[in-house]
Parts: structure tokens; C-alpha cells; sequence
């Protein structure tokens, strides 16, 4: 099977080069790409097509949740994951409507986590895209 290939989004370059540094260090996961906003996490997934968008809840702009919306609304055959060092009691309601698969706390990510959550939700999303290569995309990137 190839690899997963994983985009992460968020504001803070510190959480992005942990999320580069998990991914490449999980078997089966490569890294496609980032973003430090919701608009840029919207363009970066039409241009690298991954296989699972990590989101930070709050960033700049349109935000975490919102950008769920728009690429769990017009790419459902992408896990979205939201991602938040917040509380998460309040929403909940929010994070359910925007279609995201799954809200972790970044405290809880890394190699274990990742794998859960593609075992979790990322079966049904490859089905759903047959005849990909995701292992493909992937490139290493400038640190």
C-alpha cells in the first residue's frame, strides 16, 4: 500500500515542524505539505491532494473549522483531523458540523496517534479514491 500522505495546517511553525518530524518519523505516512492559515490549507489541498489535512482550530483568517467545512464539503474523500492546544468543551457542536472526521489535542500527537486516527477514518476515505497513488505526492520539503 503507499504511503499516507499528510498536509498540516497552523499558525504556529513550532507545531508544523513537530507535525513534519511525526509524520516523516511514522512508517507508512509522508509528508505533502503545509499551510499557516485556512485559505492556504484550502489551495494546498487542491494542489497536493493528501490524504489527511491536519487543522489548528484557531489560526488566521478563516480558521480551522471553517476550512473543515470547505474541503470536507468539497473533498470527501480527505480525512480531516482538528488539532487544538485549547479546551475543547464548547465546541464540540461546531467541530461536528464542519465535517472534520475526528478534534485531537496537540498534546496527544505524535507516531501512535497518527497511525489511530488513519486506522480510525482513513479506510473509508481510500476507498473512495480509487486508482490514487498518494505515496506519489509526497516530496521532501525545505526545512
Amino acid at each position: 500500500m503507499s504511503a499516507v500522505a499528510v498536509l498540516a495546517a497552523d499558525d504556529q511553525p513550532f507545531f508544523l515542524g513537530v507535525a513534519r518530524d511525526v509524520v516523516r518519523a511514522t512508517p507508512g505516512f509522508c509528508w505533502a505539505g503545509e499551510a499557516q492559515s485556512g485559505e492556504d490549507a484550502i489551495e494546498a489541498v487542491v494542489k497536493l491532494h493528501p490524504d489527511l489535512v491536519l487543522l489548528d482550530v484557531r489560526m488566521p483568517g478563516i480558521g480551522g473549522i471553517e476550512a473543515a467545512r470547505r474541503i470536507a464539503g468539497e473533498h470527501p474523500d480527505v480525512v480531516v483531523v482538528l488539532i487544538t492546544v485549547d479546551d475543547r468543551a464548547g465546541i464540540e457542536r461546531d467541530v461536528e458540523a464542519s465535517g472534520a472526521a475526528e478534534l485531537i489535542g496537540k498534546q496527544r500527537f505524535g507516531p501512535a496517534m497518527l497511525r489511530a486516527l488513519w486506522a480510525r477514518h482513513g479506510a473509508g476515505a481510500r476507498a473512495r479514491r480509487p486508482g490514487r497513488c498518494p505515496g506519489s505526492r509526497c516530496r521532501p520539503t525545505r526545512h
